[in-house]
C-alpha cells in the first residue's frame, strides 16, 4: 500500500508538501523524504510524535536513541509507518532541528495502490517556500490545580532569591 501524506509547516503562511511513500517504509525513510522536500540537509536531530485529532503530542519516535536507558525510546529506523499510522490514526507531529524547532503537522490523506513504474517516496506537490528562520513558537501551559498553593504554603517568592536558604557557591 502507498500512504499519501500532507506535511504542513506550522507557520502563518501556507507551506506544505504532499508526499507518497510505501506503508512499509520506516519513519527514517519518511524523515529523509520530508527533509529533502523542504530543502533541509537532514543533518539535525528530529523526532516524530504520535498525535490525536487535536494535534496533541503523544509518544516520541526519535531519529537516535538519546534516552538514559538503551531502548528507552522508539527509533525511526526500527519503526514502520504502517505501525504508527492508519485510517483511524492519521496524524503525526514532526520536529526537525531542536535548536530551531521546525515543527510540522503530518496527516495521512489517502491510502492508495502502488503504481507500476513509480518510484517511492514521491513528492507529489509542493506549495510555498520555507522561511529563512523557523517560526517562533509560543509555549503556553495550562495552570495546574493547586500550583499556587505550593508557593503560599511554603511562603516562597520566586523573585526573592536571598530567602531560599542555600549557598550559591555549593560547587
Amino acid at each position: 500500500m502507498i500512504y499519501r501524506f500532507r506535511i504542513i509547516l506550522d507557520t502563518h503562511e501556507d507551506v506544505f508538501r504532499d508526499i507518497e511513500i510505501e506503508a512499509s517504509a520506516t519513519l527514517e525513510d519518511f524523515h529523509n523524504a520530508i527533509t529533502q522536500s523542504f530543502g533541509f540537509d537532514g543533518q539535525e536531530m528530529a523526532s516524530f510524535y504520535t498525535s490525536n485529532d487535536l494535534w496533541e503530542e503523544g509518544e516520541e519516535i526519535s531519529l537516535f536513541d538519546v534516552s538514559d536507558e538503551p531502548g528507552g525510546v522508539r527509533i525511526m529506523g526500527e519503526t514502520f509507518l504502517e505501525d504508527v499510522v492508519d485510517k483511524e490514526k492519521t496524524r503525526l507531529l514532526y520536529v526537525y532541528d531542536f535548536l530551531n524547532m521546525w515543527t510540522f503537522m503530518v496527516e495521512l490523506a489517502d491510502v492508495a495502490q502502488r503504481e507500476d513504474g513509480q518510484m517511492y517516496p514521491n513528492l507529489m506537490f509542493a506549495h510555498g517556500e520555507i522561511p529563512e528562520e523557523a517560526p517562533e513558537k509560543e509555549f503556553i501551559s495550562e495552570p495546574i490545580e493547586g500550583e499556587d498553593d505550593f508557593d503560599e504554603e511554603f511562603d516562597l517568592d520566586p523573585e526573592d532569591y536571598d530567602n531560599l536558604d542555600f549557598d550559591e557557591n555549593w560547587n
